[in-house]
């Protein structure tokens, strides 16, 4: 998959792929107008919004309604590294939902492919070119 990123003023950086652009930018106190989230909270969004369609799946692959589920992400940094060092999803079910299915959502959330390369990251090989204007 190949993303172009662009410069389109101030702190914003967005990424163009396909036909869609995911848009950033930075809070006032990093220079930025706050007008999109920042490149980090679109990664940790793509944690919880991963999990998510796992779990919407389960749910639809089962007959079993969505209503009421969503999922609560915390980001816990370690004090030491000020790094994230631990994600916390809490799957939010209703009454109603079936017990017997709980270990179930919890093992399909865990089925992300974002949660997945995290456990096995990717090499790096960042590097410049000159092109021709």
């Amino acid at each position: 998959m190949e993303m172009i990123i662009d410069f389109p003023g101030g702190a914003r950086v967005d990424a163009h792929f396909d036909q869609y652009t995911v848009r950033t930018d930075q809070p006032p106190m990093g220079g930025g107008e706050g007008s999109a989230p920042t490149p980090f909270a679109v990664f940790l969004a793509s944690i919880g919004t991963c999990a998510g369609i796992y779990v919407l799946g389960f749910c639809r692959q089962r007959g079993l309604p969505t209503d009421g589920i969503r999922i609560i992400q915390r980001a816990h940094r370690d004090p030491q590294t000020g790094l994230v060092g631990q994600i916390e999803l809490e799957i939010q079910v209703p009454p109603t939902f079936p017990e017997k299915y709980h270990e179930s959502l919890v093992r399909s959330a865990n089925m992300c492919a974002v949660k997945k390369h995290l456990e096995n990251p990717p090499s790096f090989n960042t590097y410049t070119r000159v092109i021709n204007a």
